[in-house]
């Protein structure tokens, strides 16, 4: 064999040579070309408000419990701004590659698409990882209205036309457009007074300023608990284990008032399926862990795992359901 091949002339022997060395350097480089798994580095976990408040938490919380089970650290940024607008921009424009997520929740994919003209689409500029949980919102009253049941307020409130009036955290917000759906099915009348955040209206109603709100359960939870306000109803298709003996709307004949304060994860249009699929079965195994449950049900969010398809689903039925409550109360903001 030996004898033969030194009998090869040259050129042969160069072709081989080079086909050797081709076939070994595309070999390596085919090596280096394979994706590091995933996730390789820290993630971005965008939370479209102010650090201290009930969605920082919320996302603090889940970014420690779904880091750990990745095995990469995920950096909360809080980046506030037009109500949830600047976040969710910087998320869309973001690079679909999986680092960079965000707490999408019933503001920036439910509430404002319904009442405002936004510069991204909140359902075709994202894509849905999975839900993380809800609160449902609840009807409250100052003390001093002598309603003890939803009934007997809106007896009360007919009586008493246009000399009651309920906050919001601001126009355009759950707050305001759940209290606008209640009026609405109830044929009761109640002038809005919107504010800049929850914690004042809460002042204001408790110090009889305004009569009546719709604010979260989980904001409200702890002046129901002292006997500050009056709590008449939840939304939500089930009571909330915070509030056992407060009925749900639907119990009371209600239909349609399944609107809750939700939040879940969102990352930019077109993400790998694979990392979709990864992300979201790692969230549901943290959502499903009996320890964190109980922690958020004892602030009045009930975990609600979702698979990416469901959550989109969802998503498109809150802006679906708040933008027919704008339409039939007319309401514009600008």
């Amino acid at each position: 064999m030996n004898q033969l091949v030194n009998r090869l002339p040259p050129i042969f022997l160069s072709i081989q040579i080079v086909a050797l060395g081709c076939f070994t350097l595309g070999w390596s480089l085919s090596g280096l070309a394979q994706p590091a798994p995933y996730p390789n580095k820290s993630i971005r976990l965008l939370a479209p408000v102010a650090a201290g408040g009930g969605l920082d938490k919320i996302a603090r919380t889940v970014a420690e419990r779904l880091g750990h089970a990745l095995g990469q650290t995920i950096i909360v940024e809080n980046l506030t701004g037009g109500g949830g607008i600047i976040a969710s921009q910087a998320t869309a424009k973001a690079a679909p590659d999986g680092y960079t997520l965000m707490i999408g929740y019933v503001g920036t994919h439910g509430t404002n698409p319904a009442v405002r003209k936004l510069p991204y689409d909140a359902i075709k500029d994202f894509t849905p990882i999975g839900m993380i949980g809800a609160t449902p919102n609840v009807l409250v009253l100052n003390m001093s209205i002598p309603a003890k049941n939803v009934k007997e307020f809106i007896a009360y409130a007919k009586k008493n036309p246009a000399k009651l009036s309920y906050g919001s955290a601001g126009p355009g917000t759950l707050t305001h457009l759940s209290m606008e759906q209640f009026k609405n099915e109830s044929g009761i009348y109640l002038v809005h007074i919107p504010y800049r955040g929850i914690a004042p209206a809460f002042t204001d109603l408790m110090g009889g300023q305004t009569q009546a709100m719709f604010p979260a359960l989980f904001a409200a939870l702890p002046y129901i608990d002292t006997d500050k306000i009056r709590p008449l109803a939840v939304t939500g298709p089930n009571r909330n284990p915070a509030i056992p003996n407060v009925p749900t709307f639907k119990e009371l004949g209600y239909a349609g008032f399944e609107g809750q304060q939700w939040y879940g994860i969102v990352g930019p249009a077109k993400m790998p399926e694979v990392l979709v699929n990864k992300l979201n079965m790692e969230l549901n195994k943290v959502l499903n862990n009996p320890e964190f449950a109980a922690k958020l049900t004892s602030e009045a969010l009930v975990v609600m795992p979702m698979s990416s398809s469901q959550f989109g689903r969802y998503m498109a039925d809150d802006i679906a359901r708040w933008t027919k409550v704008v339409k039939d109360r007319k309401i514009e903001i600008e």
